[in-house]
């Protein structure tokens, strides 16, 4: 899903002050709508009876809501909510992240409330040109994964540099990032527990004797420019308290990008350390070239491999060439063509497929 860091804060700290007028709140909002359609070949044993040939469509779209406040000592406060804008994609009210926070330019920024870890957030991997995601589970909209896929876990290396401990996903957490020193910023989070009642839900109190609880992140990333070359570093780890069988969960992650003349490649690699099991790995790799005008391409790849337990392997290998058109402000059209093929060892099957698709791209 393509994230948006609207950073312009704001809620007042009503105590032993008047409250803000209404005119001082910048009751900011925003969002984005991704329209695919795609035609897809789909093949192997794991289809089975079923048949995925043919016009496909897939959305992708968030209203965000980003009211926000700067005070006269300079400290901005503000909300970041996200409601999906389609029903089944947030949690039971279609709501995805939903947090506070508190920033200023010399004090840095906290985040508390429902969202990713400061390492899946500083986390940079092969550049992703256009709406539709390889290094994430959106493709499957396309050329769906075998049955019994063990890389269908979300937040995990299986399928995506994007990672969280066990999977976590918009769980309550709390986070800080330093300031930029020099291109040089540092985050930690904690998470009093893994568990979700689905995205953005309460699950107050947590019970530390079931479960995964205690979580703890930590991200660095690193962003300066050398004369006319651009160069992104990223490393995260995280691990909790696993209170049930197997050893605790662990996830790290490397990624880069540099940039040059219209080029930037980019790579990483990440591994989720999982309890009882299922244990993943994967790597993205990919180059993007912006040219004169208006136009973007980029080739991307993704390679993912989840040890079952049992001495067997699934295996996620997915390919993309793309291209995106900006329109106009807040508008581009993307076009491409996927490669995918997902296998389960332990059970034999596999699943692989071409899909060749475009969309409209709206952000606002």
């Amino acid at each position: 899903m393509k994230k948006q860091l609207l950073c312009t804060s704001a809620i007042a700290l009503g105590v032993a002050a008047a409250p803000a007028s209404a005119q001082d709140w910048n009751l900011d909002w925003g969002g984005f709508f991704q329209q695919h359609i795609a035609y897809a070949d789909v093949g192997g044993n794991g289809v089975g009876a079923a048949d995925f040939d043919g016009i496909q469509m897939f959305t992708n779209a968030e209203i965000i809501f980003t009211p926000n406040i700067t005070l006269d000592n300079g400290m901005t406060f503000g909300i970041n909510v996200q409601m999906e804008a389609l029903n089944g994609g947030g949690g039971t009210d279609g709501i995805d992240e939903s947090y506070m926070f508190i920033e200023s330019d010399t004090f840095g920024r906290i985040e508390a409330g429902y969202e990713n870890s400061v390492g899946y957030k500083m986390m940079v991997a092969a550049p992703q040109v256009g709406s539709m995601a390889i290094n994430s589970p959106s493709a499957s909209a396309f050329i769906p994964f075998t049955p019994a896929f063990a890389g269908g876990n979300f937040r995990q290396a299986g399928l995506s540099s994007y990672t969280e401990v066990a999977g976590n996903n918009d769980v309550a957490r709390i986070s800080y990032y330093t300031p930029s020193f020099s291109g040089f910023t540092a985050g930690i989070s904690y998470a009093p527990s893994g568990a979700a009642a689905g995205n953005a839900a309460n699950i107050a109190p947590v019970n530390r004797n079931a479960g995964i609880v205690d979580i703890f992140d930590i991200g660095v990333n690193y962003t300066q420019s050398f004369g006319t070359t651009d160069l992104t570093l990223a490393a995260r780890w995280g691990t909790g308290d696993n209170q049930g069988v197997g050893g605790d969960p662990e996830t790290w992650g490397l990624g880069f990008q540099v940039g040059f003349s219209g080029f930037t490649f980019g790579a990483a690699y990440a591994e989720n350390d999982n309890p009882g099991g299922l244990d993943e790995e994967g790597y993205s790799v990919g180059v993007a070239y912006d040219a004169a005008g208006p136009w973007t391409f980029g080739l991307e790849a993704y390679i993912g491999e989840i040890n079952d337990g049992a001495g067997f392997d699934d295996h996620y290998e997915y390919y993309k060439l793309a291209a995106n058109r900006d329109l106009g402000p807040g508008v581009s059209w993307t076009t491409y063509l996927i490669y995918g093929e997902t296998r389960n060892d332990s059970i034999a099957t596999d699943i692989d497929g071409t899909a060749i698709g475009t969309a409209i791209n709206l952000s606002f």
